[in-house]
């Protein structure tokens, strides 16, 4: 269990991340930048402009706020929209399948979960450590997770 990674651990696809805030506020930059040299825009529209890039902006960083968080007590995954804390019991499986845009985790309630903290697009390879990682905390943990009754096992 030496190779486990310290807890607590946060994966995250770093690189995939600052593309997106770099672009997110170069474009706000320049957007709010042209607002401003355009001459004969009014207050309003100079404001509908910038508005509009920060709007960009936002969305870039809701993207960029991915992430699963990897405690004692369990697992949080941060993706765009939702965040979801799992006990480690509930993770049954973590997949990364060729292919696959981001890890897929599968949960005792018969359901998956995608994790989009850790996804393949920019730093494979990383993706990669990174799911072998959450893999071996979760079967780590599964099988030493105090809180877990043993009578939830029977079927």
């Amino acid at each position: 269990m030496s190779d486990l990674p310290a807890l607590p651990v946060v994966f995250r696809p770093g690189r995939t991340r600052v593309v997106l805030l770099t672009a997110g506020v170069a474009i706000l930059l320049v957007i709010s930048a042209v607002a401003m040299l355009l001459e004969q825009l009014g207050p309003g529209e100079r404001l509908s402009f910038i508005l509009t890039g920060a709007l960009v902006f936002w969305v870039l960083a809701r993207l960029a706020r991915v992430r699963v968080i990897a405690d004692d007590s369990g697992v949080t995954v941060v993706n765009i929209a939702s965040t979801r804390r799992l006990a480690w019991a509930e993770i049954l499986q973590v997949n990364l399948r060729p292919g696959d845009p981001w890890v897929f985790l599968n949960l005792s309630d018969g359901t998956s979960l995608p994790a989009l903290g850790i996804q393949p697009g920019i730093d494979k390879q990383q993706a990669i450590r990174d799911a072998r990682a959450l893999r071996a905390l979760a079967e780590a943990r599964a099988i030493s997770d105090p809180e877990t009754p043993p009578e939830q096992d029977q079927g």
